[in-house]
Formats: structure tokens, sequence, C-alpha cells
């Protein structure tokens, strides 16, 4: 038989590598799918209760589950761990400054640390505090400190196929209708997250945030910005925004935190760092008063439940996730991963987010009511098929209505797959998006779930669950 001619295309685009090398492994321990159905049954079918030994690729979330540099490990060894005063804690104050452009520096234990201490300064029984979509822990503790959170982001953050740029905007509309009916003294300040989770890690705009910085002088309204993952967010206005393609990632976080007043920061994240986060802000009379509520709550003021060595260790993680090259690499594996998923024909959040890829549960089980928790049983199959874990976003992490005590049934109900920074190779994203693939197929034989525990707060964490 005569050879036929292969004709090879040539690559029009070339492949891309992290921008790092390993030095240290850490051996995963591998799980057989009936020792997986065991632990998951043992664990309520909540993902969060699964022992991270089970569990082959942790896609549970991205907070303190980066791997940190060399340089961030020698850091550790430069722990000035006096009680009062830690240099570490002058260095972590002056990279705030530098990057972030806050010119006062609170660290605290983790992000809800920080956000409980604003709560409770800010917020007076009764008030209102207009967020661009929620995050169970901030609105938790705006509810306790006797706040109510009212949604006022765009109606696209809600439309998991919307493909708009920016779902994480602010509908200014909604704002001002917001001021008009409940009047400014009553509006302590808006929540702006960058790189709204809920949403599917979805970014705010440059312009939109000069148009809410606008509104909120006009009103005399702060703006406290959740900048928990605040370099994603300057990666996409780099790569989306009008303006702004020729600017740094370093440039571009500066220009946002100088629209608003004061952040509330889990260092988890984006700084690289398995512990800590920060309050920081501009006020100096705010700051007296959060200093006095951190030194009940969190430690002195300048050690904020963190060792020395931790803070140092952030401070270098800040300066480490302003670089692009960083920054391009991470969001670019959480892309590749989608790409691959989105491929398989599984209907995903779009456009894909900075930490993660959002599965549309509520139209991947489409026969299972969002009373039987189908967020939930997907993340539960996707271990059982792999020792993936991942973890909901939807009826159960949305919770209860705090007057009716219903749930509340958000048009979002998602799964998430969260990529820890510097962790996984491609290899690893592969196995995973092989596994949505699977259980995607599958999906039919999925019936959901019932609720057996819950707790009073945050119930996602701790709820446990039947199969039905």
């Amino acid at each position: 038989m005569k050879n036929k001619t292969v004709t090879i295309p040539i690559r029009q685009k070339r492949s891309w590598a992290e921008p790092y090398k390993i030095k240290m492994v850490e051996p995963i321990h591998m799980t057989t799918e009936k020792e997986r159905a065991k632990c998951l049954a043992d664990a309520g079918y909540n993902t969060f209760l699964l022992r991270s030994k089970d569990v082959y690729i942790d896609l549970l979330t991205d907070s303190g589950t980066s791997a940190m540099s060399d340089r961030q490990w020698a850091a550790l060894m430069l722990g000035d761990e006096a009680y009062a005063g830690s240099s570490n804690f002058y260095n972590l104050e002056a990279a705030v400054t530098k990057y972030y452009g806050y010119k006062y520096t609170i660290p605290t234990h983790q992000g809800r640390g920080a956000e409980h201490i604003i709560s409770q300064i800010l917020i007076k029984k009764g008030d209102i505090i207009p967020g661009n979509m929620y995050f169970t822990t901030t609105r938790l503790h705006q509810e306790i400190a006797g706040g109510t959170f009212i949604d006022v982001i765009i109606d696209e953050a809600h439309d998991p196929d919307s493909t708009h740029p920016f779902k994480g905007n602010v509908d200014i509309g909604k704002m001002e209708d917001v001021i008009k009916k409940y009047g400014a003294s009553k509006i302590p300040y808006i929540c702006v997250a960058t790189s709204v989770n809920m949403a599917g890690g979805q970014p705010i705009s440059i312009a939109n945030l000069k148009e809410l910085r606008k509104l909120t002088q006009k009103h005399g309204i702060r703006i406290v910005h959740d900048m928990t993952r605040v370099a994603e967010n300057a990666f996409f206005i780099q790569q989306r925004e009008a303006g702004y393609k020729s600017k740094s990632i370093a440039q571009i976080v500066l220009e946002i935190c100088r629209l608003t007043d004061i952040a509330t920061m889990s260092a988890k994240k984006d700084a690289l760092v398995n512990i800590g986060g920060i309050l920081a802000m501009n006020d100096e009379k705010l700051l007296s008063e959060a200093q006095n509520l951190a030194v009940v709550y969190e430690g002195l003021h300048t050690y904020g439940g963190l060792a020395g060595r931790d803070m140092e260790a952030m401070s270098v993680g800040i300066s480490e996730s302003v670089q692009d090259d960083h920054i391009r690499a991470r969001i670019g594996q959480v892309e590749y991963l989608g790409n691959h998923i989105q491929a398989s024909g599984v209907p995903v959040v779009l456009p894909f987010g900075g930490h993660g890829i959002f599965l549309n549960a509520k139209k991947i089980l489409e026969h299972v009511p969002q009373d039987n928790f189908p967020a939930q049983a997907l993340t539960a199959e996707i271990y059982r098929d792999s020792g993936v874990r991942s973890m909901e976003r939807g009826i159960v992490s949305s919770g209860r209505d705090k007057k009716t005590g219903k749930n509340i049934y958000p048009k979002l109900e998602l799964v998430r797959l969260t990529i820890p920074r510097r962790v996984y190779t491609q290899a690893h994203m592969d196995v995973v998006a092989e596994s949505v693939e699977r259980v995607y197929q599958e999906r039919k034989k999925i019936k959901g779930l019932k609720m057996v525990y819950e707790p009073e707060y945050l119930r996602f964490f701790q709820a446990k669950f039947k199969k039905l």
C-alpha cells in the first residue's frame, strides 16, 4: 500500500511554562474509588470535612494553600519575635504602602479578622452596606455588627453565560437607588471586592471604580476595598481595559487601591502566604480605633495574631504577587483548565475568573432541584471519581435569610475548582478536566442530597448531608 503524505500543521502559538522551577516535592497519597466513597460518607458529603491525606488534587480553596518561594522561606529565618514593635511589622507596613498605597497597616490573623474589626467600628444597628455581591464571612461580620447587606453588582454577574469583561462592576444606578431609599447617613461604606469570588472571580474595571469614587465622595460614603485578589483583577484590567495594556500589574494595583479608603485583605491568596491578613487605611483617627480593637481581638497592633516570621514572608509575598510574569502564569493555568473543561461541553461560568474555574451546577444537574443541593452533590461526585476536592458555591453557601429563616436561593449554583498558586502542574489540570468530563457524562445518575446537620453560622463549612 502506498504511503500517504501527512501534512503537519504549523503551530501558531508557542507553549508557555511556569516562571519557576521545583526545589522540593510533597508525595501525594493515592486512594481507590471504594476508599473515597467511604471517606465521603464519613464526611457527610461535605468536602470541607474530608481529611487532606485522602485528597489527590486539592482545589478546595486558594486560601493559604500556595507554595512559598525560596525568598519567602529565607524570610522566615529573619523573624523578629518581639512581642511589641517587631521589625517585621515595619517591613510589612512599608510593603503595603509601597505596593498598595495605604498609609497605615494593622496585621490580622487572616482576612476575616480585618472584616470583623472594620465592621465593629463603622457599622451601627440598622445600617445598610452595599457591595458588589456578597462574600460569606464579610456579610456575616456586617450582620453581626447590626448591618444589612444589599447587592449592587451589575446584573450580568448573576448570569454565568454572560461574557461581560467586567462582571464585578458596581451598578451605579443601583447604588444611587440605595442612597435615595436609605440616605447616605445610613450607609457607612460600600464594600467593593476586586475579583469577585462568588461571581466566579470576576473583575471590576478602573472606569467603574472611578465613577463609584465620584458618587461616594459626593455623599460622604467610604469605599472599603476587599483586596484579597487585587493582583488578579489588575491582570484583567491590563488585558481588557482600554489604556492599560502598557501598564505593569504593580502600577494598576496601586491605581486601584488609591481609589479606595480602607482595605481588608486575606494575605493567604494574592500575597502567597499560608496565614495572615491586613487591615489598611489612610485615616489616622480611624487607625486609633482599629488598633484599639486589634488589641482586644487579634493581639498587639504590631503583630495582630501573627509571628514575626509570618509578617516577613508576607512582605516578600506582596512584592512577588505584583510581578507580571507571576500573575500571567497564575491566570494562564486557570485558563488552561477552563479551556479543557469547556472543550468537553461542560457548562462553566464565563469569562473564566482569576482564581479558579466555576462549574454551572444548576445547568449540569438541571434535574436536581436547588433544595437538593446540586452543587454540593456535584463536588461529592467529582471527589468520588478522582480524588479531586472542590467546593460548593450555591444555596449551601448562601445560607438562610436572617429574618425569615428560609433558604436563600441564589441565581448562581456553582462548583468552584480553585487553583492554589505555584502548586500544581498542567498534568494535574489535565486529570481534573478529565474527571469533570467523566462526571458530566454520568450526570443523570446524580440524585442530590439531603442536609442532616446544619450549624448556625457559615453552614457550608460544617454542614452534613446524606445521598437521596
